[in-house]
């Protein structure tokens, strides 16, 4: 690369004069120098970032893919408009697939500081990684930060001294856009810290944590914490670490080790056995031992919409179908190394299955013919979810009453309705009176998607108000472009299938005029998901789904 790190110039200071928070004024005596720019771009397979510590400052820039980032042990799904800043000593490993032209970028830097001294002639330049903003950023221009991240890339490939020198200089207005978006979608002074401190609790669980010491590290009073805590998160503080450290406590026990439970309550920060059984049992539904038990049960997850069916019953199916997209997913977020990729052939499938000896069979009726429901019957107590005549609340019950999981069922579904009241506050100043659409785009067809799949969170549960002219009641609705106009709606949520005639479909009505003429598109009231795992009709998507309502609408004025 070319020269020494370049200082924040004159530029950085016409910023607001108050910053929002503490780490911001630091700005002032760092100077940052960008080490290498890597493009990802049209790649046929999944591009991966190997585990390992940064040595340096790092930003992946998200213009087109799916993916997953994990630092630290914690997992994050990377999403397109949104840029990751990683910090050196942190433990990193990441994996993005389905580029388009756009791909996107992985770029590494240092950050360095005068070291304090009373006399300037000493001072000297040293590393350091208190750079102000880490984690998730989402930008305001994802377009404008891709084009800049473009630009850079050329200049430091030029042979050129002078455009290599300008590549370091918009690397520096990069950092810019960066810090004034991840401080525009913050309600207050206080959000950054808050987010501190729910990272904090999960980084210290093991130790004890009262509200005085958190508000403490929050550099806030203790009930002036405990109110801004709950508001953001839905809970309070205590009660965040005590589930954090009972699934902790969880993840040990699904391992299948021989540990006593005094040891794990010992291991996730509880040292009082009796009340870590009552907060586990609190949680969890059940006892510890109990849970202990049924953990080393071996359940097969037949078809693939039972996977998201059993996580929320805190279990980690043994053996599930391998052509499913988010296989990957589930083995990654919830440890299921050992899982069995199951085969797409029933007669094969059904020769796995008996070789693995399950305790239970878990399935849907309409997915499964009466005669290998008989066969697979006959290797271990089955039980096929009636699916059409119940909602997936209903589908959940079913499940947990026949494996003896009724008490965890009913927690888990209450936890959700406190869940979908919380992020129907923070969100309902967006969506007021506004209609949504939910559109599914899969080959060249346009479905509106019905009651059977992730509308019901939106229409159901947080009361968000459905065009009119749509009979919900209908699993998939197909319209055309005409149709869509007419019913002219004043938000659009896309969900757009990942195969080729898919995407060209979705670029085409982009380009239509009756699509641009859309009061939706008028007025910048689009947002899009990528197909999987929202069009699954289970427990474990729905919940995943309020969170990504958080993360898209909470922060919009």
């Amino acid at each position: 690369m070319i020269l020494a790190g370049m200082r924040v110039v004159s530029w950085l200071g016409k910023m607001e004069k108050k910053f929002t928070h503490n780490e911001y004024a630091s700005l002032e005596g760092m100077c940052f120098k960008l080490r290498d720019v890597e493009p990802v771009k049209n790649q046929a397979n999944e591009w991966e970032l190997r585990l390992h510590f940064i040595e340096s400052h790092m930003i992946l820039v998200a213009a087109s893919g799916q993916g997953w980032l994990k630092v630290d042990g914690q997992f994050t799904e990377i999403r397109q408009g949104s840029v990751y800043i990683c910090n050196p000593g942190q433990l990193v490993e990441a994996g993005v697939h389905n580029f388009d032209e756009r791909g996107f970028y992985l770029l590494r830097f240092d950050v360095l500081e005068d070291a304090v001294s009373s006399i300037p002639e000493l001072q000297i330049i040293k590393k350091s990684s208190s750079f102000p903003v880490k984690g998730e950023v989402h930008v305001t221009s994802p377009v404008s930060v891709h084009a800049l991240c473009d630009t850079i890339y050329q200049c430091l490939q030029d042979e050129d001294q002078l455009k290599r020198f300008r590549g370091q200089i918009l690397f520096q207005e990069l950092l810019h856009t960066i810090l004034q978006d991840a401080r525009l979608v913050r309600e207050n002074n206080s959000e950054t810290a808050l987010d501190y401190i729910k990272g904090y609790i999960e980084q210290h669980h093991q130790q004890e944590l009262t509200i005085d010491h958190l508000a403490k590290v929050a550099g806030m009073s203790p009930r002036h914490f405990m109110r801004l805590f709950k508001k953001r998160y839905g809970c309070s503080a205590i009660d965040y670490l005590s589930v954090f450290r009972i699934e902790q406590a969880q993840q040990l026990m699904r391992t299948g080790g021989q540990n006593r439970l005094r040891d794990i309550a010992r291991h996730v920060g509880y040292q009082d056995d009796i009340y870590f059984r009552r907060k586990f049992k609190q949680v969890s539904g059940m006892p510890p031992a109990a849970f202990m038990k049924n953990s080393r049960k071996k359940i097969v997850a037949y078809d693939f919409l039972n996977i998201g069916q059993l996580i929320p019953l805190v279990i980690n199916p043994c053996a599930a179908p391998a052509d499913h997209p988010w296989t990957d997913y589930y083995k990654r977020k919830y440890h299921m190394e050992s899982m069995l990729p199951l085969s797409s052939n029933p007669l094969i499938k059904r020769e796995e299955i008996r070789l693995a000896e399950p305790d239970f069979i878990i399935g849907i009726d309409i997915l499964v013919s009466p005669g290998e429901q008989d066969k697979l019957g006959e290797i271990a107590p089955s039980f096929f979810v009636p699916w059409v005549k119940n909602d997936w609340r209903h589908h959940l019950r079913l499940i947990g009453q026949f494996l003896d999981k009724t008490a965890a069922a009913e927690i888990w579904l209450e936890k959700y309705e406190r869940k979908a009241l919380f992020v129907r506050e923070q969100v309902n100043h967006v969506f007021k009176e506004d209609s949504l659409l939910l559109l599914r785009i899969t080959g060249d067809q346009y479905n509106v998607m019905g009651n059977r799949s992730l509308s019901t969170v939106f229409y159901d549960d947080l009361h968000v108000i459905p065009v009119g002219g749509i009979d919900l009641q209908r699993p998939d609705q197909q319209i055309t472009l005409e149709q869509l106009a007419e019913l002219d709606p004043d938000r659009l949520l896309i969900i757009v299938d990942e195969d080729m005639q898919s995407q060209l479909s979705w670029r085409t009505l982009m380009n239509a005029k009756l699509w641009n003429d859309l009061k939706a598109v008028r007025y910048s009231q689009v947002d899009c998901l990528p197909s999987y795992p929202w069009i699954e009709y289970t427990a474990f998507t729905h919940e995943l789904m309020l969170d990504e309502v958080l993360k898209i609408w909470r922060d919009r004025a």
